[in-house]
């Protein structure tokens, strides 16, 4: 009798999820009044009404499996709205037949399918969810077709990343005009070499830049979003990087020198000993050749006061030398940095005279870049082909699949680093004069950066004008030999160089010389051997 009672007790069951397959499907409170209404109609009495808002495509639904678990110790009936609502994957589907095999579930009711529990209701059953597991399937293969077309209109398939927004409009991805410029100053603070991942990680909350769900971006989100082809105009979809068609926000120049950088950076993090001062990472060891260090000293006097002081020094980690090389005092090696620094600053009459002919040059010279321009499209032009080959050699089966990803990542980067190319040389007749004054007032603030307190920016100026040419030897900063004025000079490896080289220059040769190569201002199409460019 007992058995019998608890057979007739049928358990309500209401489901609903946010997936594509469920975007038709009645919500939840209109299954619960169907339900309730054909309960009294049937004079079906429910003794427990259950929703669950979860996808049925794999099994593991919690309440569901808890109502399966039930009905299999002590019996019972099952009403719902469909038999999708149960099922849409084949263990689920085949738990209920097997329970309806067993006679533990007497029953199964819904208001839009019928069913009982005989040969052919259980086969009608069955038909109804292998018809709601093929749907599923043939859904989920239709959106990755989907997604594939999308990919090949270079279009990314998934959520944008920090600094672009998904346009439902257009179904594009678009820039996000403040987010996109504190994204670009990450990448541009970074390469500079002053700050580490959990500076970038500090800088973007400071920004009020953070993840989806509201959190602080960590260091590892923050060392993703530096080495994310997606800011130069590429994505990365199925382990294969592909082009796109949304804006860049960073050059690939400035994407390659993060990179750089998170590969020097690679090293696992040590703990220091003591805080990290402003010059570590920027001096070398004149001896050795190793880095320079930096360690602070307690000095206990016997009347009770107590100085603090900062050493700089070898880090003495040679394995084919023992170095001797002596520790020098902050304030003395901020001194003698400041000292170099200053013998760079642009002189104010250089300023003006400088200003007065890049005004000058910029509106009578207008050089032709057509044939410049025309060798980038060409280069491009045979990449493309190269591509096009690369793609039919895979698909004939000729070259493997890593061999074909590969291959394919290093032509994308070079046809992306070719066409970045082109476009600034299509806009350096008229983009190259204000850049140029901008850095003439930098080079004319170095003197108030030299004499001002701010270590750490010091060192930045410092890091951009010596590059790694500043060694520690003796208890003196100098510029290494390989970094001297005169041979950066002759390279016209950067324009800071050729400023330390016309210093050098002054009193042997007129002014009007030193300041101005023989070409002029305007930066060449093509590299000058013996030239200093100001671009």
């Amino acid at each position: 009798m007992k058995n019998n009672m608890e057979n007739k007790k049928f358990f309500l069951y209401a489901r609903k999820s946010t997936d594509v397959e469920d975007k038709q499907v009645l919500s939840i409170d209109a299954q619960l009044t169907e339900l309730r209404e054909y309960a009294v109609r049937e004079n079906i009495e429910i003794s427990a009404e259950i929703v669950e808002k979860q996808s049925a495509k794999t099994p593991g639904r919690p309440l569901f499996n808890k109502m399966m678990k039930e009905i299999e110790t002590f019996g019972g009936n099952i009403l719902a709205w469909n038999p999708d609502r149960l099922a849409r994957n084949s263990v689920d589907g085949g738990q209920i037949i097997y329970l309806l095999d067993t006679g533990k579930l007497a029953s199964i009711k819904f208001p839009t399918f019928w069913c009982d529990n005989t040969g052919q209701g259980k086969f009608m059953l069955n038909m109804a969810f292998g018809q709601s597991k093929y749907y599923v399937d043939s859904l989920s293969e239709n959106t990755k077709r989907g997604l594939r077309q999308k990919v090949r209109m270079g279009i990314f398939p998934s959520q944008a990343p920090v600094g672009y927004l998904n346009d439902s409009r257009t179904k594009t991805i678009v820039v996000e005009k403040k987010k996109s410029r504190i994204v670009r100053l990450a990448f541009e603070k970074y390469t500079k070499g002053n700050m580490r991942l959990e500076d970038v990680s500090n800088f973007l909350a400071k920004s009020g830049i953070t993840t989806r769900t509201g959190k602080r971006i960590s260091k590892t989100k923050a060392s993703f979003i530096l080495s994310n082809p997606f800011y130069i105009g590429l994505f990365k979809y199925g382990g294969e990087i592909h082009e796109g068609k949304h804006e860049p926000i960073i050059s690939k120049k400035l994407f390659d020198e993060a990179q750089e950088m998170l590969r020097k950076r690679g090293q696992p993090e040590r703990k220091p000993k003591n805080e990290p001062q402003p010059f570590c990472g920027l001096i070398s060891c004149a001896s050795c050749g190793m880095m320079i260090t930096a360690e602070n000293k307690t000095k206990r006097q016997k009347n009770g006061n107590v100085h603090e002081y900062t050493y700089y020094r070898c880090t003495k980690k040679s394995k084919i030398m023992k170095c001797k090389e002596m520790s020098l005092r902050s304030e003395k090696l901020d001194e003698q940095l400041s000292s170099l620094i200053k013998k760079v600053s642009l002189p104010k009459d250089w300023a003006e005279e400088l200003n007065r002919l890049a005004l000058q040059d910029y509106k009578n010279s207008a050089p032709s870049l057509t044939a410049c321009v025309k060798e980038k499209e060409n280069k491009i032009n045979v990449i493309s082909q190269k591509l096009e080959r690369l793609l039919n050699g895979y698909l004939d089966q000729i070259i493997d699949e890593q061999d074909y990803r590969l291959q394919k990542s290093k032509l994308l980067s070079e046809k992306k680093s070719l066409q970045e190319e082109m476009t600034s040389l299509s806009h350096t007749q008229n983009d190259w004069l204000a850049p140029f004054q901008n850095w003439i007032k930098d080079a004319q603030s170095l003197d108030k950066i030299a004499s001002d307190s701010d270590l750490f920016a010091k060192k930045v100026c410092a890091k951009e004008i010596f590059g790694s040419h500043i060694l520690l030897g003796e208890k003196t900063v100098r510029v290494a030999e390989g970094g001297n004025p005169n041979s950066f000079g002759k390279s016209g490896e950067t324009v800071w160089a050729c400023l330390r080289h016309a210093h050098t220059l002054v009193g042997s040769q007129p002014l009007s010389s030193i300041l101005v190569r023989r070409e002029g201002f305007e930066p060449p199409t093509v590299s000058l051997k013996g030239s200093c460019s100001t671009n």
